[in-house]
């Protein structure tokens, strides 16, 4: 039943699709390996666009593509670029994405390109796999025709400053998006030795299609010192001939290297694995390498997949200068750069990382946390951005949200990560993960919001969202009132200890806000029900959340049955605990540094804006002053701590902010900053303006939103703008790519909380 749900949802919608131009597997090429991992990493990161491919095939070649290969060209016949042309101008793509290299296109330099580009009415954006500083004309004026067409990624910084200096493009023309790596788990080299029959063994390697730009001579040349040396060494060489060169002259480079392993009497030191690897054999050797080898002869090479493997993995590098080895790693901060064409450099390089395992552990260390950066989920993110501006050309101003300018409201993403049991807890980047089951919590959360919705729209979808969520809770419910917090896929509730308290807040919360709402007698029955029930267990309440969720609750229980005995002392008993722990743990006078301590534990974690909503709300209900009192001290404590140069800076959970430290220090934890988090902002504001009329909790709500959209310390959108999910969270590091139930909730709360008409 999920599978034809979530089939005949895909179906419903129209699904944005780009076009992609180039080689592609089963044709032997790192730009087709290239074009697959991006290809493949987009359709699993953003399900909702559609990735077709236009495959270049090279003269003679004859593949069996596939589905989504869904147009051929023949490298070399001018006629099928313009057919290419005009399948792409008649399609529904919204954008085309070339990858280009001079080798790969017909015509001389690959100038039939330029035609084929003259002829496309879609956006283009090209990635740029070559790049030389030194030009010839002809290849000069094809790449400053591509950029004139659209705009041109190159993979570094060293790239930009050419295609700028040198080409003269312009920089609006030009993005950076580094070359993508597969995530690899890091390992010592021995894990991975075994199954390769070289434990024991102390392993360099090469890696990719050889040909003689790669300098492999040099190394055989530095062996016969290394080995005498290090007798348990072996030099693996892997891969075969790249295809064109073996076309044009045959084996002739493979077998000169062979005739040196001979020449050198090498021959049980080197290992030549002549095939062409699947991604899952290429890892397994480098995670066998000790020390990995790019010689290159190119100095002007602007990008290198295998070495970007090697980071990833961890790896400790040594390579020549060429400019991408260069920056990537940091001239011998990640890796150590021995000199072109000399055996002696790299046997020098060699031995000091072998005589000095310090220096190899911190460059392995440094190197897999650069590589972290480079994985595909990331590279794919920077495509999605750059494809998003273009097709939408979305305006850039500074104070956008201030003129409420705001994306549309979608749920589309909350229904896939629903199924006929309730919401899936947690997202591989855009797709269930449904291993990780269902969490009262969410579908707390993503009840509130579904009827919520369901009053501000009047839909349909919104009626099946909520009858889903509220038999969750009616499922979970335990006998004596109180909540199972977690179920597996398989409908097991598992006990999760005292994390059941802020759940059980949660669905208390949620029920009120059913009860309260316009939904049709039956349902306001069942969340009745759920909530009534629910009551036995308030007074076993403790922690702070938990009591100021439940505070919410009976605030909208209240407004439907204000008949109701016993509800309003309920609430302020709750709040009467909010208020006492908030003058026990506050510091009222300024210390040496002027700081104070106004909030209600001696940390501040997570949901925070919660609190003083609960009194706000408290107030409303009872008109007692001291609540209105406390909530607006706590609340302008928080914004001091939160807003900063008209941006919010949300605390981090990775050491929240404990008032020791901050009333000695001012120190507080910035990262990871969490989405659910700026929700309770957006929300806390909107709700003290609504009992103030203040102006001014107006705009911090406002600002409060903009963290979802860029205006954060990283300025990356939190919001995926084509999937209508929520990314997991904003790291030191950048964004936490997982679209989880929790984080979409939490943007769709607060994107829906501006709807409403305070």
């Amino acid at each position: 039943m999920e599978f034809r749900r979530i089939k005949i949802l895909e179906e419903s919608i129209h699904k944005p699709r780009v076009i992609y131009v180039s080689t592609y597997p089963p044709r032997e090429c790192g730009i087709a390996t290239f074009t697959k991992d991006l290809t493949d990493t987009l359709d699993r990161f953003n399900p909702l666009i559609k990735s077709e491919l236009i495959a270049i095939n090279d003269e003679g070649g004859n593949y069996d593509y596939g589905s989504k290969v869904v147009f051929q060209i023949a490298q070399n016949d001018e006629a099928s670029y313009a057919a290419a042309a005009d399948f792409i101008n008649a399609s529904h793509c919204r954008l085309v994405n070339i990858q280009h290299e001079f080798g790969i296109f017909g015509g001389e330099d690959g100038e039939f390109v330029l035609k084929f580009l003259e002829q496309i009415k879609k956006p283009v954006v090209t990635t740029l796999h070559t790049l030389v500083p030194s030009p010839t004309e002809k290849r000069k004026k094809i790449i400053q025709a591509i950029a004139d067409k659209g705009i041109v990624v190159v993979m570094t910084e060293a790239g930009k400053r050419i295609l700028r200096e040198v080409y003269k493009v312009a920089d609006n023309k030009i993005r950076i998006i580094p070359h993508g790596a597969p995530f690899v788990h890091l390992h010592p080299s021995s894990s991975a030795k075994s199954d390769l029959d070289l434990k024991g063994k102390i392993v360099l390697s090469t890696a990719g299609l050889i040909n003689e730009n790669k300098g492999i001579e040099y190394v055989l040349s530095a062996l016969p010192t290394l080995v005498s040396k290090y007798p348990n060494l072996v030099y693996c060489v892997i891969g075969e001939t790249h295809p064109q060169v073996r076309r044009k002259e045959g084996e002739r480079y493979r077998k000169f290297l062979e005739k040196e392993v001979k020449r050198l009497k090498i021959e049980e030191y080197v290992r030549f694995i002549n095939r062409y690897l699947s991604l899952e054999e290429l890892l397994r050797y480098l995670i066998a390498t000790d020390i990995y080898l790019t010689p290159y002869l190119c100095e002007d090479q602007i990008a290198s997949g295998t070495l970007t493997y090697a980071l990833a993995c961890g790896k400790a590098i040594i390579s020549t200068p060429y400019l991408y080895a260069k920056e990537v790693l940091s001239y011998g901060e990640r890796g150590l750069l021995a000199k072109f064409r000399d055996s002696r450099s790299i046997q020098e390089n060699v031995d000091f990382l072998l005589t000095n395992p310090k220096v190899k552990k911190h460059l392995e260390r440094e190197a897999y946390k650069y590589g972290q950066g480079l994985i595909w989920p990331k590279v794919a993110k920077g495509y999605l951005d750059l494809f998003y501006h273009l097709v939408v050309k979305e305006k850039k101003e500074k104070h956008i949200f201030f003129k409420r300018k705001r994306p549309p409201l979608k749920t589309i993403y909350l229904e896939m990560l629903t199924d006929n049991i309730g919401v899936v807890q947690h997202a591989v980047y855009s797709v269930q993960n449904r291993s990780t089951g269902y969490a009262l919590d969410d579908n707390a959360r993503a009840l509130i919001f579904a009827v919520r919705y369901h009053t501000h729209y009047h839909d349909e979808k919104s009626l099946r969202l909520i009858s889903t969520y509220l038999s969750f809770l009616y499922f979970s419910q335990k006998a004596n009132g109180n909540f199972y917090t977690l179920m597996d896929y398989n409908k097991n509730f598992l006990e999760t200890g005292e994390k059941e308290q802020d759940a059980y807040g949660r669905a208390l919360w949620a029920t009120g806000v059913a009860v309260a709402s316009d939904l049709h007698e039956n349902l306001k029955a069942t969340a009745k029900h759920i909530f009534e029930n629910a009551l036995k267990c308030i007074d076993t309440l403790k922690f702070l959340r938990a009591k100021a969720f439940a505070i919410m609750g009976l605030y909208y229980y209240q407004k439907a049955y204000p008949e109701t005995k016993g509800i309003q002392e309920k609430m302020e008993k709750l709040a009467d605990c909010l208020v006492k722990s908030f003058y026990e743990h506050s510091v009222f006078s300024p210390n040496s540094a002027g700081r104070v301590w106004k909030w209600f534990e001696d940390i501040i974690t997570y949901s925070n804006g919660r609190l003083p909503e609960a009194l706000f709300l408290a107030y409303k209900m009872s008109n007692n002053k001291e609540y209105l009192k406390v909530a607006e001290e706590s609340l302008s404590f928080l914004s001091s701590l939160l807003i900063k140069n008209n941006q919010l800076v949300l605390i981090g959970n990775k050491g929240w902010c404990k008032r020791e430290e901050y009333l000695k220090e001012g120190k507080r934890a910035i990262y990871d900053q969490q989405p659910v988090d700026a929700d309770s902002m957006v929300e806390v504001y909107l709700r003290a303006y609504q009992i103030t009329q203040n102006e001014d909790y107006y705009k911090k709500a406002l600002l409060s939103f903009a963290w979802f959209l860029g205006e954060n310390l990283k300025k990356e959108w939190l919001y995926d703008r084509i999937t209508g999910g929520c990314f997991d969270g904003l790291t030191e590091e950048g964004l936490n790519l997982n679209q989880g139930a929790e984080s979409t909730i939490a943007y769709l709360m607060a994107r829906l909380s501006l709807e409403k008409k305070w």
